[in-house]
């Protein structure tokens, strides 16, 4: 199993940056594809980014698409999100995803069924 602890939340204007990481214990993380979901107040958790093992390969929702940037060091056991040009439609908890490969690709990967290990979620809170 892996342990997965999300930080880098916070509150932030609109247009602004922010940089989520999730720090990774446990089984080996270059074993595990990763993710990124969001929640917001009243709505179902929903997929935000995916990154393959090595990071060679990546996939966004389209309401990030070119604004989000998922990425991942497997010497440091970490994963990012790099936010960028943030709207107050960014506001939710955002949690890091990790699923023991093989398997889909992570094209495919964009439920929550897709992967079955979860950090406790980061406040992401954007001002208009």
């Amino acid at each position: 199993q892996v342990q997965l602890v999300e930080s880098g939340g916070g509150l932030v204007q609109a247009g602004g940056s922010l940089r989520l990481s999730c720090a990774a214990s446990g089984r080996t993380f270059s074993g595990y594809k990763m993710g990124w979901f969001r929640q917001a107040p009243g709505k179902e958790r929903e997929f935000v980014a995916a990154i393959s093992r090595f990071g060679a390969t990546t996939h966004y929702a389209d309401s990030v698409l070119g604004r989000f940037t998922i990425s991942r060091d497997n010497a440091k056991n970490t994963l990012w999100l790099q936010m960028n040009s943030l709207t107050p439609g960014d506001t939710a908890v955002y949690y890091c995803a990790a699923k023991w490969a093989p398997g889909r690709s992570v094209s495919a990967m964009t439920t929550l069924n897709d992967f079955d290990s979860w950090g406790q979620g980061t406040q992401v809170t954007v001002s208009s």
